[in-house]
Order: C-alpha cells, then structure tokens, then sequence
C-alpha cells in the first residue's frame, strides 16, 4: 500500500474516532436526560420541604406553671393539644421544648424544675402523638426571663414552658 493510502486510512480512523468522541451515545443522551430529571425532581422537593418547614415554624405554643410545679394544667393541655393538631400535617417537624423558672428558690432547683417542666411537656407531647425522635427538650432554670422578677405577674411569665418548631 502507498503512504497516500495509510494516511488516507489514518485519517479516516481518526475521523471516525473524533465523529464518535464529539457525538453523544443514545444512551449518554437517556442518562443526561433522566440525570436532569432526577435533580429537578429533587429541587422540587427541597422547595417543598422548605416551604412546610416554614409554615409549621408559624406555630408555637406558652405553657405556665404554678410556683414549685411542673404538674401541666387544664388550660396547658388545651394549649398542647391545639399545638399538637397543628403538627398534624407536619410529621418531620423538629419540636423544641425549652422549660424555664421564675427566681424564687435557689438556682440548682429553678434548674431541675425547669427541666422537670420540658420533659412533662415533652412526655404529654409524645403521649399525643408527636413521636419522641422529633422532641428536643432542655430546661434553662431561671435564665432568660419573659418577665420582670419584681412582680407577680412576671414571675408567672417566667414559669414556662415555650414550645417551637426548630
């Protein structure tokens, strides 16, 4: 064979390679094609999640304790109740229950009151429903008043339990 004819032949393999190379397979095509599907399926979602995690945000629910207690009340159950049936559409909301005590008493029992309050809400929670996974629940003793420690009424607000989703 002449040099003409193995370069003819050189340079048409080497066409074909680069036809082949530059064109995509039917099958790269189908694989792009789901590939893109697939993400913007998962796009949607997020989006979706994000949008009822910010819906289930909106609820929250205040829990108020006698002095000394961490018994939960009437008008306490009703107000865990409500929140309760606004997580119903929610199942993966995380719930935080944060406990908290006036300062009266000294501070290691305003503690453990505060704790003792965020596990009974915790516990009634999960008694309705609300799977125990999904509750975070910590008490903070007397730091982060609501209320003014000087009065009654403050030291009521103080003397709660603050339900949230996270």
């Amino acid at each position: 064979m002449s040099r003409a004819g193995v370069a003819g032949r050189w340079i048409i393999v080497v066409a074909v390679a680069l036809a082949v190379q530059g064109c995509p397979s039917a099958y790269q095509r189908t694989y792009e094609r789901e590939t893109q599907k697939l993400e913007a399926e998962q796009r949607a979602a997020t989006q979706q999640a994000e949008a009822e995690h910010a819906q289930a945000q909106k609820y929250a629910a205040v829990i108020y304790f006698a002095v000394g207690s961490s018994a939960i009340d009437e008008a306490g159950q009703r107000e865990l109740n409500w929140f309760v049936q606004q997580m119903q559409p929610y199942p993966q909301a995380v719930i935080d229950v944060q406990g908290f005590a006036d300062s009266t008493g000294k501070q290691p029992e305003n503690a453990a009151l505060s704790n003792l309050r965020a596990t009974a809400v915790s516990s009634y929670l999960s008694s309705q429903g609300i799977a125990p996974a999904r509750i975070r629940a910590q008490g903070f003793g007397d730091q982060y008043p609501a209320g003014s420690n000087a009065t009654p009424q403050g030291r009521r607000n103080n003397r709660r339990v603050e339900v949230t989703v996270q």
